[in-house]
């Protein structure tokens, strides 16, 4: 009964911050730490950068990171990365930062050494003037995962599908 009531407060703390707090507090509600976060304004142009994405397929194909990886969440397996060197600078995302801190986890266990999570998933990078792309090219459009989600969005075109 008492892991119960823990497991109660805990997910009520956090659907609570995700409804009503800052986007700062719901990624800090949502992430460990466990991985080093980046901002999309510490990257520069000249800066190597493999992106993953770890979102499900169906969200990729709406709208990624230019040039990047999808290597998805539920069925990620390590194979994926197999290619990649184990010093390159990995970032992975995701919609706000929970599944590619996960991803990154993994990855680092992995022996990968130089491994972050972007701040914010891919909801901050369009939100601070960042470019995402389909298969069309540049594109408004960002699946935001569910409309409790969704709120996080705002400089894109929300695709629930």
């Amino acid at each position: 009964m008492r892991y119960y009531l823990l497991s109660l407060i805990i997910t009520m703390a956090i659907s609570g911050c995700a409804q009503e707090g800052t986007f700062d507090e719901m990624f800090k509600s949502m992430t460990t730490g466990s991985v080093r976060v980046v901002k999309p304004e510490e990257i520069t142009e000249k800066t190597r950068v493999v992106y993953l994405d770890a979102r499900e397929l169906n969200e990729f194909q709406v709208s990624h990171i230019p040039g990047a990886i999808h290597i998805g969440y539920d069925d990620f397996e390590m194979d994926r990365v197999s290619d990649l060197p184990k010093d390159a600078l990995i970032i992975v995302y995701c919609s706000v930062g929970y599944r590619s801190e996960k991803v990154g986890e993994k990855l680092m266990k992995a022996g990968f050494r130089n491994v972050g999570n972007l701040y914010g998933g891919i909801f901050y990078w369009v939100n601070s003037g960042r470019q995402v792309v389909n298969a069309q090219g540049p594109t408004r459009k960002v699946h935001a995962y569910n409309e409790r989600w969704g709120k996080w969005l705002i400089k894109a075109e929300k695709v629930y599908e």
